[in-house]
């Protein structure tokens, strides 16, 4: 799966959220304006680019920047260490990312958004003769839920777990409390920015020793983060203090693109 977003999109992202006049990142990029909107749109021009230059003025990091440009994307990542989490990516114009943890054992299970379509999540239950009892929500955006009706048609039982002001406050996540999911535990770690509702979920207790997963929703992705125009320093922040902080073998799941780590991030991500 190729990163969600290329080097356009990055420095894009970043010339909004920073304010920068579209003429003065040109004009350090080395471009017309016009090159650099097409630049921003297909991450690639004939032109040559001074990425360099213009990620500096942008508070992004240079060399990490170079990087993505030069067509770094993380280290395929071995799911086999965790023998009981699937991705499902749907589609409906562009891909999006849940998942589905269980216990092996007990055969308790959850799944972390929905996506477009459930179709997916009912046969992953079916053939592992699942008992779905947590809904984790990362947050409400429309691509991320759009299937919980049918999903919550399909479990009525389930339990849903979010940070979204419209949810009963029963179903609000507090942060550091343990969920039990078999003998898996999930903690709420809260990550505001591209959403008011953003939530990370870390979960741990994975047989043979795994490291930990972090469901992360859009707050970061593979050598990118979601989009923040109001409060860019607070996502950013939020990223470094709840998610960048785990362990460096710790799984970074994103609502869009490939896997990732913590390590691969701290070490290739431009704007940390």
């Amino acid at each position: 799966m190729s990163l969600e977003d290329h080097i356009g999109d990055v420095c894009r992202k970043a010339r909004l959220q920073t304010g920068t006049p579209i003429d003065a990142a040109a004009a350090l990029a080395g471009l017309t304006e016009a090159q650099l909107k097409e630049w921003e749109t297909e991450g690639v021009i004939e032109a040559p680019v001074n990425v360099t230059a213009l990620a500096d003025r942008l508070g992004l990091n240079a060399a990490k920047a170079q990087r993505v440009a030069d067509g770094w994307e993380p280290a395929a990542v071995d799911l086999t260490r965790w023998l009981e989490l699937r991705v499902v990516t749907t589609a409906e114009g562009f891909e999006v990312n849940s998942f589905v943890v269980w216990d092996g054992a007990t055969r308790e299970a959850a799944i972390f958004d929905t996506g477009w379509f459930a179709d997916d999540l009912f046969r992953i239950s079916e053939e592992n003769e699942l008992n779905v009892q947590h809904l984790f929500i990362t947050h409400m955006h429309g691509d991320h839920v759009a299937a919980i009706g049918d999903v919550r048609k399909r479990w009525a039982e389930i339990e849903l777990h979010s940070n979204n002001s419209g949810a009963p406050e029963r179903n609000r996540v507090t942060p550091g409390e343990l969920v039990a999911v078999g003998g898996l535990s999930v903690s709420a770690r809260l990550t505001p920015g591209h959403a008011e509702d953003g939530v990370t979920y870390v979960i741990e207790g994975w047989p043979d020793n795994a490291p930990a997963v972090a469901v992360v929703g859009d707050a970061i992705f593979a050598g990118s983060m979601g989009k923040d125009f109001d409060t860019p320093e607070l996502a950013q922040q939020k990223v470094c203090e709840e998610i960048l902080s785990l362990p460096g073998d710790t799984l970074i799941c994103p609502g869009h693109g490939p896997l990732s780590t913590v390590a691969e991030e701290q070490a290739n991500n431009p704007f940390f």
